[in-house]
Order: structure tokens, then C-alpha cells, then sequence
């Protein structure tokens, strides 16, 4: 495996964790606004 290889791999590994981690925020931000809205 070359480093070019790997550094791709790692950065396509945190893109995915940063978009986890924004879809599991933006839901829990709207389901706190449900609770308090309603």
C-alpha cells in the first residue's frame, strides 16, 4: 500500500465520520426544537 493510497483511504474515513457526526447533530438540534416547540 502506498502513502498516497493510504492518505486517501484516511481521508475519505473522516469525511465520513464528519458527516456522522453533523447528521447525528442536526437531528439531535431538531429533535430538541420538536420537544420544546411542542
Amino acid at each position: 500500500m502506498t502513502t498516497q493510497e493510504q492518505r486517501r483511504r484516511n481521508l475519505r474515513l473522516g469525511l465520513v465520520l464528519a458527516a456522522v457526526v453533523v447528521a447525528l447533530y442536526a437531528g439531535f438540534v431538531v429533535f430538541r426544537y420538536s420537544l420544546l416547540g411542542g
